[in-house]
Parts: structure tokens; C-alpha cells; sequence
């Protein structure tokens, strides 16, 4: 095999060079053999002229001679030879000085040379003055000697042409054996270059390949021992490099595999215990129990978990701006009561919940550094924040008797715990201000609505029983019975609004079945008022949200309430449409109605609108009111999801 180890460069460079080293020969053997064939071709077309040379001497001397025996074509005879003549010396000069387009010219060789200078001379010094002399000779009887001459002077200049055509053939003849020995050349140049070519790419490419390939082999059937012999110093090379260093490395990896498949499964599995804890307490943090409770059963969770002997979680009271105790586990009461209310800032813990950060592996002394806990026997602390999105919540605690240093995984898994009863306790506040806030918009409409109805019904009869004791005081006994009547009437509205009200703050959604409770409140208000009621319902939806549906009811005990107060109507029909949760109710009466411009919701004599505006704003529907003087009143309410 080519022996190319030693070779300098990239492999790129090499096969570039190579190349072009055997381009550069071939292109010079190339050029070699073109300059030959054209010095044969030159060649060739002088031997071609000179030949013509001969031809044209024979021919002037016979047209000479064809002169002297035809004296009748004289004249045209010599005129031809004169031509002749002409054209024979114009092809001396273009055989001597060559012709590059034909191409014609005669071989570059000294010999060549010095015998186309004789013939040259020949000719003008024999050759053209007999040739003049017998086209300018008058006498006829000079004439054979001429011819005779002429005749001697053809025959040797022929001969000395003769010597220069075999001249010319010789050099071609060697221009040939040359050709012969370029084409050879080629043809081996061909066959040497190809063998050298696979050679070369066989010694730079191929073979390197093939040792790569099968160390890939051997590498795939487990052998990590696998080595390259690096030969050259190319990219494959490099490669080589490479495959030794990943096979080391491998091998490296390989006879650790065992232990590191064993660490990751010793962490897998302890990842799978944190997430297990962090699944458990996220679940129980969840259930709907007391907040302390709760927070007790994840304290004792974790001390299961660490080994703690005992724990803590207070909370932050924002407006004393202090730690309070919640839940405890395995405190004694002098620790309890020491530690009931800790000052953000104050001892570690403080520290730790007023920057939100945990206190690990605290270890308290003699010297006033964490002195209820060294009291209490405690020797090692952890505190976690309990925090939820930078809102520092409160803090949790876990305490050991023995010296207890905690991992940084285990701290991760604490401080998760507290993330997740951030969110537990924040939910819990925001469930108690949700109640808190839906008790109090019922107490509004509550105290809207007493004062719509009982209110102003106590208010009148105040007014007319002071009327009553001024027409008792003045005797007036008539006036007093109608007083009297009047009060009676007033007592008995306020009676019937007392109990529509204890019916409207009764009701209460059964089956979640919109339909059968507005037919049951149409049914009551019929009995009690004796008012005629229609209903019709259209559509194949259904609403089953009990808050959305106690509000439609709300909605519709109101606007039943202002029908029998005000409208003094004969009829009422209630139509409600529901398409997959969009519903629309109308409440149509047939009574006096009355101008929705001379209404004030807030603060007159018509609350109720307001109270049922509210309520349809609470569940996101549109509330509409349509009303004429003499022309009755309809009501629509259209709730639309999506």
C-alpha cells in the first residue's frame, strides 16, 4: 500500500495537490503532442509546396520549348511561362518565410535551413536568368542553346528541391517517432495516473475509512478496548484522534454504569418519595377541614418523614406585624406560651419570616441564641416561609432533640410544603372573604328590599296614626274611622309584604330544576294574589347552576312583588327560551304600567329595579325594562355563555 503517513496538511489539500500535479502533466504531454502534430502539419504542406515547385520548373521549360516549335503561339506560350514564372517565385518566397494560417512552414532545423538557402541561391543565380533569358531571347537560332541550357539548369534545380523535400520528410519522420512517444506517453500517463489516483485515495480515504468502520463494529459489539492507528495527520486523522478519546471515554463510562445506574436509581427513587410526600400533603392540604387541623396533620406528616420530634406553623398577622402561633405538635406549654407571639425580626425565626427566607440547620446554645428552644432540649431547628408569590404568609418549624443536619433536596422538599400551605391558607382567607362578602350583598338586598316594602309601609302608618290622635284629640270621630280604616289597610300591605318576603328569602333550589321552580312561584303568587299566570317554556337547554338559578328566582319574586304592588293587573304571562346555556326570560302583566323616565332607582320609591339590576349583574345577564302608561310593563332577563 502507498505509504503516505509523513504526507503534511489536510486531507482536502492533499487530494487537491495530487490532482493537480497530474493535471499539470497531462496538460503539458497534451501540449507537447499538439505542438509536434502542427510541426507535422507545417511540415507536411512544405513538402506538398515544394513538390509544386518541381511541377512548375518542368512547366516553364515546357512552355519555353512548345514556344520554339509553335512560333505561331509564341506569344501565349511565354505569356503563360511568364505567369508561371511569377507564381513560381511567390511559392519560393511563402516555402521560405512559412504561412501560419495554412499552416505551412519549414521545420526550425539548421540543415533545414541551409537547404532552403540553396536552393534560394540556385535559383537566382541559375535557375531565374536562364529562365529570363529565354522568355526575352528574339533569335531563333539561339533559341536550341537556350532550351539546352534551360533544360540543364531544370534538371538541377529539381535535384537541390529534391534534397530539400527529403530533408523536411526526415525531420517529419522524427516529428512522428516524437508523437508516437507522446501519445504512448499518454496512454500510460492514463493508466499510471488511475493506478496512482486508487492508490492515493485508497491510502487517504478508503483505508482510514475502513479501520474506522470497523472500529465501529467492534465498538457496537460491546469492545470498548478498540483502538485507530492514527497515520495520517489529516481530518481522518483528526477522526482517528477522536474515535480513541470517545472510546476511552465509553470505556470510562461503562465500567461506572453499574454504580451510576444504581445512584440515579437511589435518587429516582428518592424523588419519587418527595413527590409522593409533596402529593399527599397537597391532597390533605386540600381537604375541607380546619386550617389548624390541617396544618397539625402535615407537621406530623413531615416529622414521619425527617425524624422531627416535634413542630410549628404560625402565621403573620399583617397588622401587628407579628408571628402567631396556629398549630403545634409535641410543645411543651411554657414553649408555647413563650413563643405564642414572636415580633417579625426577632430571633431567627423572626429574621428568617421578615425576609421570607428558611433558617436550616440552626444548632441553639447557652449563650441567649435561641433560649426557649435550648430549654425546651431542642439542639437542631429548621424554619420555612410559607410565602405565595412574594406574600410572606407565615412559617413553619420542625425541631429535633439529636443533631440533625438537613440536605439541600430535603430543604427543597420543606420549602415546596410551604408553597403548598401558602396556597391552602390562601384559599381558606379567600373562601372566608367570599362568604363574608356574599353574606353581605344578601344583607344589602335585604335592607334594600325592607326598605322598598316595610319600611315605607311603617313610615305611612306612623304618619296615620298621628293623624288618627289628632282627630281622637279633636273629637273628630269620623275622620278617625277612616284613619282607622286606612291604618287597618296599611297593616294588612305590610302583613302581605312580610310574608312575600319570608317567601323570597326562603326559597331555596331543589333538583336544580329552573323550570319547576318558577312554575311552583307562579303557582304561590296565583293563590296569594289571585292574579291570572301563563308560562310557556321553548327549547331543550337547561341551567343547572344552583347560583345562577336562586338568582333568577330573586330576579323574578321581585318582579312579581312590583306587579302586586303596583301594576294592578289581571294577567301575567312569563315566557323562558333555554338553548344550551343561554336562557331568556320575559315577564309580560297587562296592567297600568306606568313612565320609566319619572323612575329613581337608587334612593326612591323603586328600589326593587335596582335590587333586580344587581342581581342580574351578579350572574352576567342583561336586564331589561319595557313599560307605557296604560300599556302594561314586560321585563327580560337574557343570560348568554360564550
Amino acid at each position: 500500500m502507498l505509504n503516505l503517513k509523513g504526507l503534511p496538511g489536510k486531507l482536502g489539500a492533499k487530494i487537491n495537490g495530487i490532482l493537480l500535479l497530474f493535471f499539470v502533466v497531462a496538460l503539458a504531454t497534451i501540449m507537447a503532442t499538439l505542438y509536434v502534430g502542427r510541426q507535422l502539419e507545417g511540415g507536411a504542406a512544405a513538402i506538398n509546396e515544394a513538390g509544386s515547385q518541381r511541377m512548375r520548373a518542368y512547366r516553364i521549360a515546357y512552355l519555353l520549348e512548345q514556344s520554339v516549335r509553335e512560333p505561331e503561339k509564341r506569344a501565349a506560350l511565354r505569356a503563360e511561362a511568364q505567369e508561371v514564372l511569377d507564381a513560381f517565385e511567390h511559392a519560393l518566397d511563402l516555402l521560405e518565410a512559412g504561412d501560419a494560417e495554412r499552416p505551412l512552414f519549414l521545420p526550425r532545423e539548421t540543415v533545414v535551413r541551409e537547404g532552403m538557402s540553396h536552393v534560394r541561391r540556385h535559383w537566382e543565380t541559375e535557375m531565374r536568368p536562364v529562365m529570363q533569358d529565354a522568355l526575352r531571347s528574339q533569335n531563333l537560332a539561339q533559341e536550341p542553346l537556350l532550351l539546352q541550357r534551360l533544360d540543364t539548369a531544370v534538371r538541377g534545380f529539381v535535384s537541390t528541391i529534391n534534397d530539400l523535400v527529403l530533408l523536411v520528410e526526415r525531420s517529419n519522420a522524427r516529428n512522428t517517432d516524437l508523437m508516437w512517444i507522446y501519445q504512448n506517453a499518454l496512454v500510460g500517463l492514463a493508466l499510471l495516473g488511475t493506478l496512482f489516483l486508487t492508490l492515493v485515495f485508497n491510502a487517504l480515504v478508503i483505508h482510514p475509512v475502513e479501520q474506522l468502520g470497523k472500529g465501529m463494529a467492534r465498538m457496537a459489539e460491546g469492545d470498548f478496548s478498540v483502538r485507530l492507528e492514527v497515520e495520517t495527520r489529516d481530518e481522518l486523522g483528526d477522526l482517528a484522534h477522536g474515535f480513541n478519546r470517545m472510546a476511552e471515554h465509553l470505556r470510562g463510562s461503562y465500567d461506572t454504569l453499574e454504580q451510576r445506574v444504581a445512584d440515579k436509581t437511589h435518587d429516582i427513587e428518592g424523588r419519587n418519595r418527595e413527590l409522593a410526600v409533596l402529593y399527599d400533603i397537597a391532597a390533605y392540604l386540600a381537604e375541607p377541614a380546619d386550617l389548624a387541623a390541617v396544618c397539625r396533620g402535615v407537621l406530623e406528616k413531615l416529622r414521619s418523614l425527617l425524624g422531627a420530634d416535634a413542630g410549628a406553623v404560625r402565621t403573620v398577622n399583617v397588622k401587628t406585624q407579628e408571628l402567631e402561633m396556629m398549630a403545634s405538635i409535641n410543645l411543651s406549654e411554657r414553649f408555647l406560651a413563650c413563643e405564642q407571639r414572636l415580633g417579625l425580626g426577632r430571633c431567627l425565626c423572626g429574621e428568617g419570616a421578615a425576609k421570607g427566607e428558611s433558617v436550616v440547620n440552626f444548632v441553639p446554645h447557652r449563650d441567649g441564641l435561641l433560649p426557649h428552644c435550648y430549654r425546651e432540649g431542642l439542639n437542631s431547628m429548621v424554619a420555612i416561609p410559607i410565602k405565595m408569590k412574594n406574600q410572606n404568609l407565615g412559617q413553619f418549624n420542625l425541631f429535633f432533640i439529636g443533631q440533625r443536619l438537613l440536605t439541600q433536596e430535603e430543604v427543597n422538599l420543606l420549602e415546596a410544603v410551604g408553597r403548598h400551605m401558602a396556597v391552602a391558607i390562601e384559599n381558606r382567607r379567600l373562601a372566608t372573604r367570599e362568604r363574608d362578602m356574599a353574606v353581605s350583598e344578601e344583607r344589602n338586598l335585604l335592607a334594600q328590599e325592607l326598605h322598598d316594602s316595610i319600611a315605607q309601609s311603617l313610615a305611612f302608618l306612623n304618619i296615620q296614626a298621628q293623624m288618627l290622635q289628632g282627630s281622637l284629640n279633636a273629637g273628630q270621630t269620623g275622620n278617625a274611622q277612616e284613619e282607622l280604616a286606612r291604618m287597618r289597610e296599611g297593616i294588612q300591605e305590610s302583613y302581605d309584604n312580610v310574608r312575600e318576603l319570608l317567601v323570597h328569602f326562603r326559597i331555596r333550589v331543589e333538583h336544580a330544576d329552573l323550570e319547576a321552580a318558577v312554575r311552583s312561584a307562579l303557582d304561590k303568587f296565583e293563590s296569594q294574589t289571585g292574579i291570572r299566570t301563563r308560562f310557556e317554556k321553548t327549547g331543550a337547554g337547561e341551567i343547572t347552576e344552583a347560583s345562577t338559578i336562586l338568582q333568577v328566582l330573586h330576579i323574578l319574586q321581585e318582579a312579581l312583588s312590583n306587579v302586586r304592588k303596583h301594576a294592578q293587573a289581571s294577567t301575567v304571562q312569563v315566557q323562558m327560551h333555554c338553548e344550551d346555556k343561554d336562557l331568556t326570560i320575559l315577564l309580560r302583566d297587562d296592567g297600568q304600567g306606568f313612565s320609566p323616565d319619572g323612575v329613581v332607582e337608587e334612593g326612591g320609591a323603586h328600589v326593587g329595579i335596582g335590587i333586580m339590576r344587581a342581581r342580574a349583574h351578579r350572574i352576567g345577564a342583561r336586564f331589561e325594562l319595557e313599560a307605557q302608561e296604560g300599556q302594561g310593563t314586560c321585563v327580560t332577563l337574557a343570560l348568554h355563555h360564550g
